[in-house]
C-alpha cells in the first residue's frame, strides 16, 4: 500500500501540468452541466414503489387526481355580505381564476346549488349568483340561500359565520410542475393587492401553497448558508494559516466541489430536492479539512528539512492515504442512504457519496500542485505549528492522557449514563408543516384555518366495489358510507366528509323543495325516486366527477384533517381501518367476514396525502436507523482491514459512537423529536467523526512502528502534531454546521446544533479518550494490534 502511494506522489508531481489541466476541465464541465439544473416540484417519493401503501395511493391519484390540489384563501370579516366587500371578493376570485394553472375557484357566491326541474325530470346545478352583484338585494339573496345549504357551514363559511374561505383548485397538470410555483407566486401578488386595498388580512394555506412556500424558503436559505459557510471558512483559514493564499486556493477547491455536486445531480438525471439541496453546504464544511491536513503536513515537513518538493511528495504519500480512508468513511456515512429503497434518500446518498470522494481527489491534486508553483511557506507560517494557545491546550491534553486516565474514564461513564437516560426520553413525531417558527406565516395561516375549519390536510378512503357500475347501483353502499362517516365524526380532527352520500343529501334536499332539514340520506324508496331524476341530471357529471371513476366501480370519501402529527395520524388510522373493514365486509346476520376480492363486500382502504406523510415518516425513521447501523458496520470493517484487530476496531469505534450517544441524549433532554431531518445526523456525523479516529491512529501507527518510538512518545507526538489539524478541522466543521442555527426552520436549526455538538465531542473523544485507551495497552499489545 505504501509503495502505491509513494509511486502516486511521484506521478502527480511529475505530470503536474496535466493533472491541473484535468482539474480545470472537470470544473468547466461540471459548471456547464450545473447550468442545466432543475428543481423538483413534486412531493418527495419516500416510500419504495414496491410498498403496497405507495401503490394504493398512486392508483388512487390515477383515478381521482392529486388529492392535495386545493389552496385556500381565508378572511375573517363581518362585511362579507355587504355589497362593496362582496363585489371585491368576487373580483378577487375572478383574478385568481384567470391565473394560468388554476382550474376553478369556489367561494360563498358561486357554490353550487341543486334545483329540481320537474318538467324535464332532472336536477339542475347552478351557482348562487352567476354574475357580479350590483345590488345589496342580490347579496342578501346569496346569504339567504347559503343559510339554507347546511353542507357549506364549516366548509366555505365557519360555524359562527365570520370567517370565509375561497377554494382554489389547481389543474392536475400544474400541481407537480413549475406552473404551480408560478401560480402561487401570482396569487400571492393578487392577494397582497387585495389586502392593501381593503385594509384587511387574508390567510393562505392548502397543500399547493404549503409545498411551494416551504420549498421556496428552504431553497433560499440553502443558498444563504452556502455563502455563510464560505465566509466563515475563509475567515477561519486566514486566522489559522495567516495566509490569504491558503484561503484563496482552499476556496477554489470548495467551489469546484459545490459546482461538481450540482453537475452530478444533472449527470444522473436527478432534480434538486429539499434534501439534495443541502449537499453544496455540506461539501463546504466537509471539503475544507482535506486542505487543512494537506497544508499542515506540508508545512511540518518543510520546517523539518527545507526541501519544498520533498515536503509535497511526502504530504501526498502520507496524508493522501490517511485522507483517502477518512473520506471513504465519510462517503459511507452518506452512501448507505442509497440502500434505503427510497428514491428521495437514494439520490441524496449517491450524489453526496460521489462528491465527497471527488472533492478529496481534487484536493489531493490541486493543493500540492498549486503550492509546488508558489514560494515555500514562510517561517511565520510554519512557526504557528509549535506555538500559540492550541499547542498549550494539546500539551495539557497530553498530561491528562498520561496521568489522569481514571478520571477520563469516570467522566465518560457518567456522561454516557446520562446520555442513555436522555435517549430513552426521545419522542418520534413529525408534522407536515414541521419545524416552522411560531411566527412563520405558513404556520400561522394554517393554524387560522384549522381553528375555524378543523383542517385542510387530505385524508381519504378509497373504495373498490369490485364491479363496474356498482357505485351508482347499490343503495347498500350509501348506507355503509354513512355508517363510516359517523365513525369519523367521533374524531375532532376531521372536517365534514365529501362523498356520494353528500351528493345524495344534496339531491334529496332539492327534491324536497330545498328545506335544509332534508339534507339527510333518504331511505331506499326515496332513493329510487331520486334515481329517476338523477339519471338525467344536468351537470351531474361535474357534480360527481371527482368522487366516482369513469367505470363507476371506484369511489372515494374525502375528509380534511388537522396537521395533528404522525403519531396521532397513525393512531387514528390504526383505530379506524378495522372499523372501516368491519362496516364494509362484516355480515352480522351470518356472522361472516368477507375476504378481500369477495364481491359480496368492498375493499375500503384509508389513504391520502396526510396518511402517506405519516407512513413515510415512519418508514424513513426505520430505514435511517438501519442506515446508521450499516454505516457503523461498514466503517468498522474498514478499521478491521486497516488495523487487522477486532480489539483495535472496538477501541477506534467507541470515540465515534460516544458522541452519537451524547447527541441522542441531548435530543431527549431538550425534547428534540426524532424525524427525518434529525435522524440524518447520526449516520452523517458518525462518518465524519470516524475521520478524526483515522487521522489519529494512522499518525500513531507511523510514530510507533516506523519511527520506533515508545507508546508514550508516539501518543505525545500524535496529539501535538495531528492534534493541530484535528483542532482546526473541528473548528471549521463546528462553525460550518452551526451556521444552520440561523435557519427559520427548527429541523435545520436542530441539524446544525446537533451535528456541531457531535463533531466537537468527537474531536474531544479522539484527542482524549482514544489516546487514553491506547495508553492503557502496553507497547507489545499496541504493536500487535497495529501490526
Amino acid at each position: 500500500m505504501n509503495t502505491i502511494w509513494h509511486s502516486l506522489s511521484i506521478i502527480i508531481l511529475k505530470y503536474r501540468k496535466l493533472f491541473l489541466t484535468g482539474v480545470a476541465f472537470l470544473a468547466l464541465f461540471m459548471g456547464f452541466m450545473a447550468t442545466k439544473l432543475q428543481v423538483s416540484s413534486e412531493l418527495p417519493k419516500i416510500l419504495p414503489q414496491s410498498d403496497s401503501r405507495f401503490q394504493l395511493y398512486e392508483s388512487f391519484k390515477k383515478r381521482f387526481g392529486e388529492d392535495g390540489s386545493v389552496m385556500v384563501v381565508g378572511v375573517e370579516t363581518d362585511k362579507m355580505f355587504q355589497l362593496k366587500f362582496f363585489q371585491q371578493w368576487q373580483d378577487l376570485s375572478l383574478k385568481i381564476k384567470s391565473v394560468e394553472g388554476i382550474k376553478g375557484v369556489v367561494y360563498a357566491g358561486n357554490v353550487p346549488k341543486i334545483i329540481k326541474n320537474d318538467s324535464a325530470k332532472r336536477f339542475d346545478t347552478k351557482a348562487l349568483i352567476a354574475q357580479r352583484a350590483v345590488s345589496q338585494a342580490e347579496v342578501d339573496s346569496v346569504k339567504s340561500q347559503l343559510d339554507n345549504l347546511p353542507f357549506y357551514k364549516g366548509f366555505i363559511i365557519n360555524e359562527t359565520g365570520n370567517v370565509h374561505l375561497m377554494m382554489v383548485t389547481f389543474d392536475q397538470k400544474a400541481i407537480n410542475d413549475q406552473a404551480r410555483v408560478r401560480a402561487v407566486k401570482k396569487i400571492k401578488e393578487i392577494v397582497s393587492q387585495f389586502e392593501e386595498e381593503q385594509k384587511t388580512d387574508l390567510h393562505l394555506s392548502g397543500m399547493p401553497f404549503i409545498r411551494t412556500e416551504m420549498t421556496a424558503q428552504i431553497t433560499e436559505e440553502l443558498g444563504t448558508f452556502i455563502v455563510l459557510a464560505l465566509l466563515v471558512t475563509m475567515l477561519i483559514l486566514v486566522a489559522f494559516f495567516r495566509s490569504f493564499k491558503v484561503m484563496f486556493f482552499a476556496l477554489i477547491v470548495v467551489i469546484i466541489g459545490i459546482v461538481s455536486s450540482l453537475g452530478i445531480i444533472v449527470l444522473f438525471d436527478y432534480k434538486v430536492t429539499i434534501i439534495s439541496g443541502m449537499i453544496p453546504s455540506l461539501i463546504v464544511v466537509i471539503g475544507v479539512p482535506n486542505t487543512i491536513f494537506l497544508l499542515n503536513k506540508y508545512h511540518e515537513e518543510y520546517a523539518e528539512h527545507g526541501d519544498k518538493m520533498l515536503a509535497l511528495k511526502t504530504t501526498i504519500e502520507k496524508i493522501g492515504q490517511t485522507l483517502f480512508l477518512a473520506n471513504v468513511t465519510t462517503s459511507i456515512g452518506f452512501g448507505v442512504f442509497a440502500f434505503t429503497g427510497s428514491t428521495f434518500l437514494s439520490e441524496f446518498g449517491i450524489v453526496a457519496a460521489i462528491n465527497v470522494m471527488l472533492t478529496y481527489v481534487v484536493s489531493l491534486i490541486f493543493i500540492p500542485l498549486v503550492f509546488s508553483y508558489l514560494a515555500p511557506p514562510s517561517e511565520k507560517q510554519t512557526s504557528r505549528l509549535e506555538s500559540g494557545k492550541i499547542t498549550k491546550i494539546l500539551m495539557e491534553v497530553d498530561v491528562w492522557v498520561n496521568t489522569k486516565r481514571t478520571v477520563i474514564y469516570s467522566i465518560i461513564l457518567v456522561i454516557v449514563g446520562l446520555s442513555v437516560w436522555g435517549m430513552s426520553q426521545i419522542k418520534s413525531v413529525g408534522y407536515i408543516v414541521d419545524d416552522l417558527a411560531d411566527d412563520n406565516p405558513i404556520l400561522t395561516d394554517l393554524q387560522f384555518v384549522e381553528k375555524n375549519f378543523k383542517g385542510i390536510m387530505p385524508f381519504e378512503v378509497a373504495i373498490d366495489t369490485y364491479e363496474a357500475g356498482r357505485v351508482t347501483g347499490s343503495p347498500e353502499l350509501l348506507t355503509k358510507i354513512k355508517r363510516m362517516e359517523k365513525e369519523f365524526a367521533k374524531y375532532p380532527e376531521f372536517t365534514k366528509p365529501v362523498s356520494i352520500v353528500t351528493a345524495a343529501k344534496f339531491l334529496y334536499q332539492a327534491h324536497r323543495g330545498g328545506d335544509p332539514k332534508y339534507f339527510v340520506l333518504p331511505g331506499i324508496d326515496e332513493l329510487s325516486k331520486l334515481r329517476e331524476y338523477n339519471s338525467s341530471a344536468k351537470g351531474k357529471e361535474d357534480f360527481t366527477k371527482g368522487f366516482i371513476d369513469s367505470t363507476k366501480r371506484y369511489t372515494r370519501v374525502s375528509f380534511q384533517i388537522s396537521d395533528c402529527g404522525t403519531v396521532r395520524t397513525n393512531q387514528i388510522v390504526k383505530e379506524l381501518q378495522p372499523k372501516v373493514d368491519s362496516i364494509f365486509n362484516y355480515n352480522a346476520e351470518n356472522n361472516e367476514f368477507y375476504k378481500k376480492n369477495d364481491k359480496r363486500g368492498y375493499d375500503a382502504e384509508i389513504t391520502g396525502n396526510s396518511v402517506i406523510y405519516a407512513w413515510q415518516n415512519d418508514y424513513l425513521q426505520g430505514n435511517l436507523i438501519e442506515s446508521t447501523l450499516q454505516a457503523i458496520v461498514l466503517i468498522c470493517l474498514i478499521m478491521a482491514l486497516l488495523f487487522r484487530s477486532w480489539k483495535m476496531v472496538i477501541i477506534s469505534t467507541l470515540p465515534s459512537l460516544i458522541p452519537l450517544l451524547i447527541t441522542a441524549g441531548l435530543m431527549g433532554f431538550f425534547d428534540i423529536h426524532l424525524k427525518y431531518s434529525t435522524i440524518l445526523i447520526f449516520s452523517i456525523a458518525f462518518g465524519i467523526s470516524s475521520d478524526g479516529t483515522i487521522y489519529f491512529l494512522t499518525r500513531y501507527k507511523d510514530e510507533l512502528l516506523n519511527k520506533k518510538k515508545t507508546v508514550k512518545q508516539a501518543i505525545s507526538e500524535t496529539i501535538l502534531n495531528t492534534g493541530v489539524s484535528m483542532f482546526y478541522t473541528a473548528i471549521i466543521l463546528f462553525t460550518g454546521f452551526f451556521i444552520f442555527t440561523a435557519s427559520t426552520f427548527r429541523g435545520t436549526q436542530s441539524l446544525g446544533i446537533l451535528v456541531s455538538i457531535t463533531l466537537l465531542m468527537a474531536m474531544i473523544c479522539n484527542l482524549v479518550l482514544l489516546p487514553a485507551f491506547l495508553m492503557t495497552l502496553n507497547k507489545k499489545e499496541s504493536e500487535g494490534l497495529l501490526g
